[in-house]
């Protein structure tokens, strides 16, 4: 399967098409009926029709509340504003912005209080932002060329030159990353994260064997095997958003947080965090 229908689809999205055919799209995109819109909305489903079609241009607080309902992501609705004629109402600043000190200092706190497990902070493309020490140990050995900023997590966990090699697990961990991030594609509509989904399957596809002796999650997570200097750890990951954020870079973060699958990888890791602070002393 193939995501150029998608680049298409969003490459036209984002071409300054009137604000009724964008808000068409993302009903569209959420599966909704103009009934279900304008029951969600409280508006009569000939508003929405009238909003749709240009008959009937959507006021700066009408045009934020659909863009609610349908959960359009903040960028995506400043560019809605603007489509209408309005101003943008959502800030977007850089992390290292002084009025988002706070926040900074807050993700670096939660990243090392998980030590002495990984996690790490990315943008929306996946972009690594700032990481724990404990992540260290998934990329030792690596070669310096695929850790070259700026460094996208996905891609370097599946690329054959990156971590796919040490993933006993590859083809299970590739399943799991792409049907996640071509479910994030369909809900913000980006066309990178096209580019990106259609890149990494790509990627060539690992003949894998069943492990009987792994241990079965029934489906909740799904595990990340690896081989590392420090052995062979076995992890899964949680994500953290920000819950009401009005700035786009805050509502675009998200700490990726990995936890140990098994007692044996726990007692690596914290021995690993134990080394690190005796070489620190």
């Amino acid at each position: 399967m193939t995501c150029a229908p998608y680049l298409r689809a969003m490459t036209s999205l984002q071409q300054g098409r009137p604000v009724g055919e964008l808000l068409r799209g993302w009903r569209q995109r959420r599966g909704l009926s103009q009934m279900d819109l304008a029951l969600r909305a409280e508006v009569s489903t000939r508003h929405v029709s009238f909003l749709e079609t240009g008959r009937s241009q959507p006021s700066r607080d009408m045009l934020l509340h659909l863009a609610e309902e349908l959960d359009v992501p903040l960028r995506d609705r400043n560019g809605l504003l603007v489509a209408a004629g309005f101003a943008p109402v959502y800030a977007e600043r850089p992390l290292d912005d002084p009025a988002l000190r706070a926040t900074r200092e807050a993700v670096e706190l939660v990243l090392a209080g998980h030590e002495p497990y990984p996690a790490l902070a990315v943008d929306r493309h996946w972009t690594l932002v700032t990481a724990n020490r404990a992540v260290g140990v998934l990329l030792s050995d690596l070669p310096p060329e695929v850790l070259q900023p700026p460094v996208n997590v996905l891609r370097l966990s599946l690329h054959p030159s990156g971590l796919a090699p040490r993933i006993e697990n590859l083809r299970q961990w590739r399943d799991h990353v792409l049907t996640r991030l071509h479910r994030q594609v369909d809900v913000t509509a980006d066309a990178t994260l096209a580019a990106l989904l259609e890149e990494l399957r790509g990627y060539p596809v690992p003949a894998e064997a069943v492990d009987p002796k792994e241990r079965d999650f029934a489906g909740v997570v799904v595990p990340l095997r690896v081989r590392t200097s420090l052995g062979r750890l076995s992890l899964f990951s949680t994500t953290t958003v920000f819950g009401t954020p009005v700035d786009i870079t805050l509502a675009e973060l998200a700490i990726e947080s990995f936890f140990p699958a098994d007692p044996e990888t726990a007692e690596v890791l914290r021995r690993a965090a134990t080394e690190r602070s005796r070489q620190d002393a």
